[in-house]
């Protein structure tokens, strides 16, 4: 423990006085400190030099939301800053990406609801909004990456990612429908297929079926650790599932109880093939991020999902907290955790602010 040195000098009547008036005398203090941790802080280029993380451009992964039309960007209203963009404007969006230095962007439909059904057929369409999507973008700038989501709900009447059976949500046939979606999108130039589904077996088979369709360099980034949360309202409001999703997804998504399941989940798609596990959401889970990197020191993501997103921007916007520094923050607390990458829809904002 540090010694604390004696005050010199002895306690004199104008000290009684200043103290009897409630001023507190000020006096000459010596602590005999051998280490100083305030030595390290002192200046921003000190700082600097023993910072042990730092976020740059090549941490961040943009996801868009994809509509039909020509010229059109559409604001989401419960994520303000966030659009949906017709196709032309992703491809925009593509090259603003690769001029800041994003590696890649993450697709998202908004399927229009005539062409969503039971069956989520849409997503085996070779002309659905996420293919014509990725074979434009790779037409124009083909160094960004594309990670396309496997699921059917955008495509499903229903909202689920799977398919359902009065109540229940089919695993294995569900599976088989997921691994010819993985097909139709690594065909329209998708480098990497993320299954954010959740039923049991599918990186396996997606991984068996890209390798049989000849897609051998197709990266699986497996959403392995998907929790059932509730910070997932304003993407469903993105992509219009809010309004068709019935019941919950409790029964394929995780309990946001469980981390010791989570390991198992992990492991499990490593097994199966998967080239990069993701934890979704991101800042509640920061621990699950964090074991899952200690665990199996693998390439580990997170998601800072919508409604993460949603509170920084509602509080900045209230005067509540300053926007930009929360923002930075935030997303450094996901490499302080162990994150290799995050998905962020502060991407674009983030990048600007580190070329400036």
């Amino acid at each position: 423990m540090a010694r604390i040195t004696p005050f010199p000098g002895s306690k004199d009547r104008s000290d009684s006085l200043k103290a009897e008036s409630g001023q507190v005398p000020l006096r000459q203090a010596s602590l005999n400190l051998t280490v100083r941790m305030r030595r390290n802080r002192k200046a921003d280029w000190a700082r600097r030099l023993v910072r042990e993380n730092t976020l740059t451009a090549d941490d961040l992964i943009w996801p868009i939301f994809i509509i039909e039309g020509t010229g059109i960007r559409t604001p989401i209203a419960s994520m303000p800053g966030v659009e949906r963009v017709s196709i032309d404007e992703a491809v925009k969006d593509a090259a603003r990406a690769a001029a800041l230095g994003i590696p890649a962007l993450a697709l998202f439909p908004y399927t229009e609801p005539g062409l969503r059904d039971p069956d989520g057929s849409e997503a085996l369409s070779p002309d659905n909004l996420v293919c014509r999507a990725c074979r434009a973008i790779k037409a124009t700038t083909p160094q960004i990456g594309l990670i396309t989501d496997v699921a059917l709900d955008p495509y499903t009447s229903h909202g689920h990612d799977g398919l359902l059976d009065g109540h229940t949500i089919l695993n294995d046939e569900t599976v088989d429908v997921l691994c010819a979606q993985a097909i139709n999108q690594a065909r329209a130039g998708s480098d990497v297929i993320a299954p954010s589904d959740m039923m049991d077996g599918r990186v396996a088979a997606i991984r068996a079926a890209l390798d049989e369709a000849g897609f051998l360099d197709v990266q699986i980034m497996a959403y392995a650790a998907k929790y059932a949360s509730a910070f997932y309202g304003p993407f469903r409001d993105a992509i219009g599932t809010n309004a068709t999703l019935v019941g919950d997804k409790r029964t394929y998504q995780m309990d946001p109880a469980n981390t010791e399941e989570a390991m198992r989940e992990v492991a499990l798609d490593l097994d199966e093939g998967a080239d990069m596990v993701m934890v979704k959401p991101g800042m509640p889970y920061l621990d699950i991020v964090r074991r899952t990197k200690e665990t199996f020191g693998v390439p580990t993501f997170a998601y800072q999902v919508s409604g993460e997103y949603a509170m920084i921007k509602a509080a900045a916007m209230n005067g509540w907290l300053d926007g930009e520094k929360a923002m930075m923050e935030s997303l450094l607390a996901f490499k302080r955790a162990g994150a290799d990458g995050i998905l962020t829809y502060f991407a674009p904002f983030v990048a600007e602010k580190l070329k400036a």
